[in-house]
């Protein structure tokens, strides 16, 4: 299936541009009422009409993939003059690239002067806990807490343990970060559509009972007229497709892309397991459906989607996403995926894309998971 529409974000880029003493200001005003996240990372479609984040990551993999940027400088002022760091990872994996992730994020974080320990602590009563008898100055938790929350470990701990999967819902940061692409639309006199996706939430195990299904079915198909509408308003030609994926995080299991709502009431067992599958053999019980953005970027035949890594609420390093087992609407998250280096595409006009639209909506989701951290 082809996508082909205008290229809007390229026509509005001398607007964004003449706007970004004014951006710049935005920003500010909006950080200096949060406490803004540590770190994070986000998922970015491009499609030349759109710009939107797809996923917003609070405990990001994937250090290992960056090559250059200044987010050790964030990672500094967002800790300070703190001695200690102790990284808390995921437990019980033996994947190699997570491994090479940890290695990455304490090279950067030792770069910066810290002393930087990894590894679960045992917790027992006494706190707080300690490392040979050291105790950490701060815990940076780069464990999603799927299963449950951390206990008191009697030292600061950040990011806040409570954006764990446990409670954290993705429809919380899209739900989130709307106002503020309200605003920013308003401010450059854009429809807000152009920086967002659209998304609704099934809840209870809807897709397990026949009558909620037959319902959900026909909130997917109004859905997708409406996107339709969106195609038709800006001359794109192409299927709208919807994502449904678990609302509760899943290091991309359990995603499948449909059509039409018919598409819902014809699932196979197969797919239905799929989709119902969590991280950790927990069952998904709440889905959230999200319009699917297709990438208009491709380098060597891939299609690629740009992925950037945040500290303190700023960009610190990018890489991009490729893959060319994957189609445009496709999730590129598999597998068959691999990692570029922003140096190592020569094109301009990516180069310039990445520095405007794509820097505008990776921190205007480090300002959502701001506000999702603050209401938890």
């Amino acid at each position: 299936m082809s996508y082909v529409g205008p290229d809007i974000l390229a026509e509005l880029e001398e607007k964004i541009i003449s706007k970004e003493q004014e951006i710049t200001s935005w920003f500010a005003e909006k950080r200096s009422k949060l406490k803004m996240p540590i770190y994070g990372s986000v998922d970015i479609r491009d499609a030349n009409w759109k710009v939107a984040v797809v996923d917003a990551n609070q405990f990001p993999a994937g250090f290992n993939n960056l090559q250059d940027g200044d987010i050790g400088e964030h990672f500094r002022n967002a800790i300070g003059d703190l001695r200690h760091v102790h990284i808390w990872p995921e437990a019980h994996t033996r994947n190699p690239a997570y491994v090479e992730h940890l290695s990455a994020l304490s090279a950067i974080l030792e770069e910066e002067g810290y002393a930087v320990t990894v590894g679960v602590l045992e917790t027992h009563e006494e706190v707080p806990v300690n490392i040979e008898g050291a105790v950490p100055d701060l815990i940076l938790l780069n464990n999603d807490l799927t299963d449950g929350p951390l206990p008191d470990l009697g030292v600061p701990v950040v990011p806040s343990p409570k954006m764990g999967w446990y409670q954290r819902r993705k429809s919380s940061h899209f739900k989130a970060i709307q106002p503020l692409v309200d605003e920013i639309s308003q401010l450059l006199d854009i429809d807000p559509w152009l920086l967002s996706t659209q998304w609704f939430v099934s809840e209870g195990k809807c897709l397990d009972k026949d009558t909620c299904r037959t319902l959900l079915a026909a909130e997917a198909d109004n859905f997708l007229a409406d996107l339709q509408s969106k195609y038709d308003q800006y001359g794109i030609s192409g299927t709208p497709t919807l994502f449904v994926k678990n609302d509760a995080g899943t290091f991309g299991l359990g995603i499948i892309e449909i059509t039409s709502g018919e598409e819902l009431l014809a699932l196979s067992n197969r797919k239905m397991r799929k989709l119902t599958y969590g991280k950790g053999g927990t069952e998904a019980e709440d889905f959230l459906l999200q319009e699917g953005v297709p990438s208009a970027l491709s380098w060597d035949g891939m299609v690629v989607e740009p992925v950037a890594y945040c500290a303190n609420g700023r960009v610190g390093g990018w890489f991009y996403r490729a893959n060319a087992k994957k189609g445009e609407m496709a999730n590129l998250n598999s597998p068959s995926s691999v990692f570029i280096h922003p140096h190592e595409i020569e094109n301009p006009a990516i180069a310039s894309r990445r520095q405007h639209w794509h820097m505008l909506v990776a921190e205007i989701a480090m300002l959502g998971i701001a506000i999702e951290s603050a209401s938890l």
